[in-house]
């Protein structure tokens, strides 16, 4: 019952309250990156949903579109700002995520949604983190999120799916702002970001 009906009004309710309340901070970032990064403050990406449906997920654009003598983008290290560091670090980049929850795409709690080009690399047992929708935070990002190999995020992921629960995620929930308050294990060590995942 929790699952497939609570879950979804919990999600609604706060997301939407959320979008509310963190207006004031939406529409500073907003403003601010839409001059830096010369009107585009949004960053889209394809990713695979619930049963790996794609959709684009929003998030707030961190990175410039800098590239090389080449035409390559730089690498990650180099594309993020120092301000870009400091929303990242306060997980702001994260809020236009409440309007994919609204939509439905993603719920708060759940497996965080990779790209799609993984989707091939998945062992069956991994890939069971695409039987619920994907979410803002989930077990794996309050047990070492970037901190911690993939192989244990997806250890976690599957975890979460197979114990979900309205326990769980208050669990999950409250967490989650510790974490954001300490800033712990946004990057993977000596990386901006964290590796990509090449398969296990």
């Amino acid at each position: 019952m929790y699952k497939t009906i609570f879950k979804r009004l919990i999600d609604l309710l706060i997301s939407i309250t959320g979008m509310i309340f963190l207006c004031p901070i939406f529409l500073i970032v907003l403003i601010y990156l839409w001059f830096y990064n010369q009107g585009s403050p949004f960053f889209f990406q394809k990713r695979p949903g619930e049963n790996c449906k794609i959709f684009s997920i929003i998030k707030f654009k961190t990175m410039n579109d800098k590239k090389d003598v080449h035409g390559n983008l730089l690498s990650d290290e180099q594309r993020l700002s120092k301000t870009g560091k400091i929303i990242r670090k306060l997980s702001l980049d994260e809020i236009p995520q409440l309007i994919n929850v609204i939509k439905g795409d993603m719920s708060l709690i759940g497996p965080r949604p990779l790209l799609v080009e993984y989707l091939p690399l998945y062992s069956k047992e991994q890939n069971k983190r695409h039987l619920v929708k994907p979410g803002i935070t989930g077990w794996a990002q309050v047990n070492g999120r970037n901190a911690i190999s993939w192989e244990k995020k997806f250890e976690l992921d599957v975890w979460y799916v197979e114990n979900i629960s309205f326990k769980l995620d208050i669990k999950i929930f409250i967490k989650t702002i510790f974490k954001v308050i300490k800033s712990e294990d946004i990057n993977t060590e000596n990386q901006a970001t964290t590796t990509k995942f090449k398969g296990s």
